[in-house]
C-alpha cells in the first residue's frame, strides 16, 4: 500500500508538471514579445566623413552603425536638384565625383554591406527644396516659373533688397511649387529612377515635402497681412482660378475663400505625397515610404501645409519622422507625446538632434532616455557626424 501511494503521488506530480508546461507553451504562443524599436541615423551629403567617396568610408559607416546599435540608415542621395546616384535624367555630377574618388558605385556596395549586417537603407530624397541651386536641371528646363512664391510674388530665398525680410527668419533656399504639374512629373520620374536602379533600398524617405515655413509664422492665408505664406507660383494660382474663379493675387474676400485657398494648397502637397507613395508601392509593396516632418502638428498643417496626420490616417505613407531637434527636453516630450496621438494607420518616429548635444553627452542621454520611455515606433539621430564616441557609448 505504501509503494502504491508513492506511485500515485509521482503520477500526480508528473501530470501537474506536464499540464503546467503545456499551459506555459500555449501562453508563449499567444503573447508575442515586442521587438525593439528601430534605431536610425540620417547620413547627409554634407557629411564631413564623405562615407560614399571610398570603400573604407562605406565600411566605417557600417561599423559605426553596428557600434551604436543602429539598424536603419537614411542616406541622402538627391539634394538641391543634385543626384548622388546613377541618374540618367538629372545632373549627376556629384555621383560622378563619388565614382571617380572610390573607383566604383559605393551606393551599390553600401546596400550590399548593409544587408549583410541586417541594416536597412532608405533613399533620402529632398522633394521641393532646391537649396540655393539656381542652376538645377528643372530650372534650366522650365525657368523660375516652376518655383513657389509668397503673396508678394517673391521667391522663398532671402532677398537682402527687400525691407520686409528684416522682419522674418526665412529658409534661405528656393522651393519648387507643388501645385505645378511639371514639378509632380519631375519628382515622380526621380523616384521611379531610384527604385528601379537600386532595388536593394528598403524604402524612400521624403524630405521638404511642404511649403516654406518662415518665422514668425501665420496660421493660414487669413492672416496674410501679418506674415508670409507661399503657394503663389504661377501655375498653382492659375489652376485654382480655373477651378474656383478666385484670383488669389487680386483678393481673398471672406473666410470661405481663405479656407478654400488654404485647403487647395494643402491638397497639392498631399496629392504629391499620395502619388509618390502609390508609385513606390506599385513597384514593391514591401518598400516603405516615410517622411521627415515638422513635429508640431498645428504649424505643419496651417503654415507649411504639410498635413502628415491625414497621410497617416489615410495610409498614404507608412510613417513620419519628427524633426524634433531641440535642447529643451520638456518641449520634445510634449511634441512627441502629442504627435503619437496621430499615428492613424502608420507609425511615429522621433528625430533627435544629436548635432545640438554632441558637446553635452549628459543632455543627449537624458533626452534619449526620455524619448525611449515614451515608446515611439522608432528613433532617428541627426546626424551620423554628430554621433561621437561619447554619445555612442550611451546607446549601448
Amino acid at each position: 500500500m505504501r509503494k502504491t501511494g508513492k506511485f500515485k503521488i509521482i503520477i500526480i506530480f508528473l501530470f501537474c508538471y506536464l499540464f503546467s508546461l503545456r499551459l506555459a507553451l500555449a501562453l508563449d504562443n499567444q503573447v508575442s514579445v515586442k521587438p525593439a524599436a528601430p534605431r536610425g541615423v540620417w547620413v547627409s551629403v554634407f557629411s564631413g566623413e564623405k562615407m560614399l567617396y571610398s570603400e573604407a568610408g562605406v565600411r566605417n559607416l557600417i561599423a559605426q552603425c553596428n557600434k551604436a546599435k543602429i539598424n536603419e540608415i537614411y542616406l541622402q542621395i538627391f539634394q538641391s536638384g543634385n543626384a548622388y546616384y546613377d541618374s540618367k535624367i538629372t545632373d549627376k555630377t556629384k555621383y560622378d565625383q563619388i565614382v571617380a574618388s572610390a573607383g566604383l558605385d559605393t551606393l551599390d556596395l553600401l546596400l550590399r554591406e548593409a544587408g549583410q549586417n541586417n541594416i536597412k537603407v532608405f533613399a533620402w530624397v529632398n522633394i521641393l527644396g532646391l537649396g540655393k541651386n539656381e542652376k538645377a536641371d528643372i530650372l534650366k528646363k522650365y525657368g523660375s516659373s516652376i518655383l513657389t512664391r509668397d503673396q508678394y510674388q517673391r521667391l522663398s530665398k532671402t532677398s537682402t533688397s527687400s525691407e520686409l525680410d528684416k522682419y522674418y527668419l526665412k529658409e534661405d533656399m528656393i522651393f519648387l511649387e507643388p501645385g505645378d504639374p511639371r514639378v509632380e512629373a519631375y519628382m515622380l520620374a526621380i523616384i521611379n529612377e531610384i527604385i528601379n536602379r537600386y532595388p536593394l533600398f528598403s524604402g524612400i524617405h521624403l524630405d521638404y515635402l511642404r511649403y516654406p515655413s518662415p518665422i514668425p509664422f501665420v496660421p493660414g492665408s487669413r492672416f496674410n497681412k501679418f506674415g508670409l505664406t507661399y503657394g503663389y507660383g504661377p501655375a498653382n494660382v492659375e489652376r485654382f482660378r480655373d477651378k474656383t474663379g478666385i484670383n488669389v493675387l487680386d483678393t481673398l474676400n471672406n473666410e470661405d475663400e481663405y479656407l478654400a485657398w488654404d485647403n487647395w494648397k494643402r491638397q497639392q502637397v498631399t496629392d504629391l505625397a499620395r502619388k509618390i507613395s502609390s508609385l513606390v508601392k506599385v513597384k514593391s509593396p514591401s518598400l516603405a515610404v516615410s517622411c521627415a516632418v515638422i513635429p508640431v502638428i498645428e504649424r505643419a498643417y496651417s503654415n507649411a501645409f504639410q498635413d502628415w496626420s491625414s497621410w497617416l490616417e489615410e495610409g498614404i505613407i507608412d510613417y513620419v519622422v519628427l524633426m524634433s531637434y531641440t535642447k529643451d527636453n520638456q518641449f520634445i516630450k510634449e511634441a512627441v507625446k502629442s504627435s503619437m496621438g496621430h499615428r492613424g494607420k502608420g507609425k511615429i518616429y522621433a528625430g533627435i538632434g544629436a548635432f545640438l548635444m554632441k558637446d553635452n553627452p549628459d543632455l543627449f542621454f537624458n533626452q534619449f532616455r526620455l524619448i525611449t520611455e515614451l515608446a515611439p515606433d522608432g528613433v532617428v539621430f541627426y546626424s551620423i557626424d554628430d554621433l561621437t564616441d561619447q554619445l555612442t557609448g550611451y546607446l549601448n
